[in-house]
């Protein structure tokens, strides 16, 4: 794990990554914010990756602002874990009619 890649949870939808960097600098020197999107809307997914210069300054902002109110909502603020790996997610149907990977229609047999 890296200690100075934060997790950011809980965050309003309209958050924008500037407000987190604004917010977030209060505590140490923020080297990037990743405000994560909804790859179909382009809207908020409500949580973010907050990345700073030092360990010792992540760590004060897990203690400043982990389950404090930001723009309305108590935030999540932890080390973020790896990513874990996951398989393929199948886009076809579940409904149990068939489907092919493409989510076309087969005949039963």
């Amino acid at each position: 794990m890296n200690p100075t890649r934060l997790f950011v949870g809980n965050l309003s939808y309209q958050t924008g990554e500037n407000d987190l960097q604004d917010y977030f600098n209060q505590a140490g020197a923020v080297k990037s914010v990743n405000l994560m999107l909804d790859k179909m809307t382009g809207k908020s997914r409500g949580f973010a990756f907050v990345e700073f210069a030092s360990a010792e300054d992540a760590q004060k902002a897990i203690d400043q602002f982990h389950n404090k109110e930001f723009q309305g909502r108590a935030i999540t603020v932890n080390v973020a874990r790896p990513r874990e790996e996951r398989p393929p997610r199948f886009s076809g149907n579940n409904d149990g009619r068939g489907g092919d990977y493409r989510g076309e229609r087969r005949e039963r047999r």
